[in-house]
């Protein structure tokens, strides 16, 4: 009698081949189509206005993309690094910005204090705050050239500026030197971050407030009172001079034109006075008699009407004295007769 074979197992829990099969397939092809969408998702990417994308194939830099959208290889073969280099960035020493949601505010504590509190090269303390701000020029150098490039910032710009304040006085650098000290400041600090290959350009230093410590302020300020008086009376000194020395000037100009015209008046004057007697001197020689006449006639003319009342009298007449108010005019000149 023929055994005949069993029937295939159903409903024990345990899947048949075809159905394992089937499974695998299937989370096959979920596997491949997640990979290739995850794939497609991850090979583009956006570089934002201020930004430059860093692209590394297996840890070799080989684009450098500017702001925009921008194609890689995905699964980790291509990687990218966004740098702000359109950004202005800060360093703060001696403070911090705090962003409350309102008002800005400065928060200094004791670690901060230590950052600022500086000696000077005359032997006192002063407490230096300063802001440091950057933009990144070599996105590739600042993310290879150095581990942690805005610590290597920190570190040389707080040696930079110690070393400046440590070579200066303290009253020239909580005054007039100010300017000077960050001036110096940036072009020292720019030249060590380019001897690093930092790839990051210095924008400006800004000392925020140089102020002496606490303990010794009043005294600080009262020097810092007597300065600004010392200013404030040399720039009135200064003012009054450019007003009364130009004034002088000018009247001693005016002095000299005055004399000069003079001068050449009575020079012209003499010189025709001189002229004239010559001519006359010559007719005279020419016509004595006529000469004498006429100078004679023309010296009477200057004269006469500068003589007030004339009376002529004649001989034998009573004189008109008597009846004449000559109180009125002692100027009158009696004439041919008794006076």
């Amino acid at each position: 009698m023929a055994r005949s074979s069993p029937p295939p197992i159903r409903g024990t829990g345990i899947p048949a081949l075809d159905e394992i099969l089937q499974y695998s397939r299937s989370l096959v092809t979920i596997a491949i189509v997640v990979a290739i969408g995850f794939g497609v998702f991850s090979s583009f990417y956006t570089v934002q206005p201020e930004e430059e994308a860093v692209v590394k194939r297996f840890g070799k830099v080989i684009a450098i993309n500017p702001p925009g959208l921008h194609f890689k290889i995905p699964f980790g073969i291509d990687r990218v690094s966004l740098v702000p280099t359109a950004r202005v960035l800060k360093e703060e020493f001696g403070f911090r910005t705090a962003n409350t949601g309102g008002r800005t505010q400065y928060v200094k504590n004791r670690e901060h204090r230590g950052e600022s509190l500086m000696l000077t090269g005359d032997l006192k303390v002063i407490d230096v705050e300063w802001v440091v701000q950057f933009q990144i020029a070599d996105a590739s150098n600042f993310l290879h050239k150095s581990r942690n490039p805005f610590q290597t910032i920190r570190d040389n710009s707080e040696a930079v500026m110690r070393r400046i304040v440590g070579n200066s006085l303290g009253s020239d650098v909580l005054t007039e030197k100010r300017v000077q000290v960050a001036t110096d400041a940036r072009l020292e600090l720019q030249e060590i971050l380019n001897s690093f290959e930092l790839g990051v350009q210095i924008n400006t230093i800004e000392l925020q407030d140089v102020t002496p410590p606490e303990m010794v302020k009043p005294a600080f300020n009262e020097v810092n009172q007597a300065e600004q008086e010392r200013e404030r009376l040399i720039n009135e000194a200064e003012k009054r001079r450019n007003q009364v020395i130009p004034r002088a000037e000018g009247e001693a100009l005016q002095i000299i034109a005055e004399a000069e015209a003079y001068r050449a008046e009575r020079v012209n004057r003499a010189r025709g006075e001189g002229g004239r007697f010559t001519a006359i001197l010559s007719e005279y020689q020419n016509a004595p008699d006529i000469t004498r006449q006429r100078l004679y006639l023309e010296m009477i003319d200057n004269v006469l009407p500068n003589a007030g009342p004339i009376y002529i009298m004649e001989d034998g007449v009573t004189p008109p004295l008597p009846l004449l108010n000559l109180g009125s005019n002692s100027n009158a000149l009696p004439i041919g007769g008794a006076k």
